[in-house]
């Protein structure tokens, strides 16, 4: 019949799911392959520069491949975050939640997952793993079967990936941010309304000369979409502030930089480039704030790792409390380079020439590795397992370190500060005590009005007997007709 109403079962939600999954995949392997494709232009740029005849041009290689790079992948975020947010609303659609509040959910989560991926893929391959798995002497690992895999600087990565991430993070800011948000909405209202000009005719009407109405002027503004986009800049700010903040630790002053332009750059957008939004009520943030909640716990994890993996703080403390002879750092450089045996080089790969005058037989690189003479030479050394674990040991203890702080700051800083919890119980108590003083008001006014009927049917008794009474007196001494007695009747 036409009063039911249609479900939609698992058979027909299973398509728009799969397409979800495959699609959400798919753009997290496009991320990586723009990561990758940024990995490939390094090294053949690297290369390429290194054979150049300049001087100036050789000795800075390093830089000038590091900041191209990074440009490289900022205008590859931006163009991506626009498409990702395209997509993630039209695979939602497919989807058909149930609610309307089902459906921001679910599309928050998908906008942010891919951006996440997109903003973030850059900086955790500096953090984590570049410089990982380029090999040794004597055994590289190769991309193309020509170019080796890129090293981090002498001094780690820790350098380059602040660059990354300032580069990164005030780039995305300004440009999308900041000018996105006011150039768009302008350019939308400009192509709107010259669209309308064209496709409207031209009629003469006797108001034409008088001002255009106020609703004139708010219906060629661009339409409120939702708090969606201002969430998510937020919310990608706040990655870039808590996740790598022991990298960069100017982050935070940059963002606060960044919010107080931000907050008179949406101001004008709301007032003169946007209509006005629907007033709609809300409990709370809803899933921003579990996302927050994740962000900030796992920013615990990422910021341990790159204290213990990326930056050379558990080797120098290694160094000094373990293997120093006079606890300080001197011999710490030569304590961390391995021995290579130049004549080990496969052939084609020994360099062509040497500044130095005599004949190299072994060379130095970074890493714990035993030397040639070893009976397992090149392998990982005791040293290598030592601050490996060293530095295991410290992410679990900074995690926990830090979570319990957190909690017992969370337990000793109430939400709820305590001179408004005490004024939230006394008008409490005020309100309980007046709606009691008015209950036991209308239970006396009760009581009074009870009383009262009481009286009056006590006194309605007896006059009714009395009534009684004088109705059979009255009976016995007229004997007359019924005429007769409706006429006195009528009389009285």
């Amino acid at each position: 019949s036409q009063d039911e109403k249609e479900k939609l079962t698992w058979n027909d939600r299973m398509p728009g799911y799969a397409a979800n999954f495959g699609l959400i995949l798919f753009m997290i392997m496009l991320t990586f392959s723009a990561v990758f494709g940024v990995i490939v232009y390094r090294i053949t740029t690297a290369a390429a520069l290194s054979f150049s005849t300049n001087e100036t041009t050789r000795s800075n290689v390093r830089v000038t491949v590091t900041a191209t790079a990074v440009i490289i992948n900022l205008v590859v975020i931006l163009i991506l975050d626009e498409i990702y947010g395209a997509v993630a609303k039209w695979l939602t659609e497919i989807e058909v939640p149930k609610t309307e509040k089902t459906f921001e959910e679910r599309l928050i989560l998908k906008a942010f997952l891919l951006k996440f991926v997109n903003s973030y893929a850059p900086i955790f391959y500096v953090a984590f793993f570049k410089g990982r798995f380029v090999g040794r002497p004597g055994h590289y690992v190769y991309v193309f079967d020509g170019y080796r895999m890129e090293e981090c600087a002498p001094g780690g990565c820790l350098m380059e990936l602040c660059i990354q991430l300032s580069i990164i993070m005030l780039g995305k800011q300004l440009i999308q941010n900041n000018l996105f948000e006011i150039g768009i909405p302008k350019l939308k209202k400009l192509f709107r309304k010259m669209k309308d000009e064209r496709t409207e005719p031209k009629e003469i009407h006797t108001n034409q000369s008088k001002d255009p109405q106020q609703w004139d002027l708010d219906y060629i503004l661009e339409p409120f979409t939702g708090l969606t986009p201002e969430y998510m800049e937020m919310i990608i700010q706040f990655g870039f502030v808590t996740l790598f903040v022991a990298s960069f630790p100017l982050a935070p002053l940059f963002a606060l930089l960044n919010n107080i332009i931000e907050v008179r750059l949406d101001a004008k957008k709301f007032v003169t480039e946007l209509r006005r939004p629907d007033t709609v009520r809300a409990k709370d943030i809803g899933i921003w704030y579990n996302i927050l909640s994740c962000i900030g716990k796992l920013s615990v994890i990422i910021n341990a790792f790159v204290i213990a993996v990326t930056s050379d703080f558990i080797p120098r403390l290694m160094y000094q409390y373990a293997y120093s002879q006079d606890g300080t750092m001197h011999g710490f450089i030569n304590h961390t380079l391995s021995y290579f045996n130049v004549s080990h080089l496969k052939a084609g790969t020994q360099p062509e020439s040497s500044p130095f005058a005599q004949t190299i037989l072994f060379c130095r690189f970074k890493d714990y590795r035993e030397p040639p003479w070893s009976q397992n030479q090149y392998e990982f050394s005791k040293q290598y397992w030592a601050v490996l674990s060293a530095r295991l040991a410290f992410v679990i203890l900074f995690q926990n370190l830090v979570m319990f702080l957190s909690v017992l700051v969370d337990w000793m800083i109430p939400d709820i500060p305590k001179d408004i919890s005490e004024q939230i119980k006394k008008e409490k108590s005020v309100l309980v005590d007046f709606f009691l003083k008015e209950e036991h008001e209308k239970l006396k006014l009760i009581e009074s009005f009870i009383a009262r009927d009481k009286q009056k049917c006590k006194s309605g008794t007896k006059g009714e007997r009395i009534r009684a009474a004088s109705f059979c007196q009255f009976n016995r001494r007229q004997k007359g007709s019924f005429v007769s007695f409706s006429s006195q009747h009528t009389e009285v």
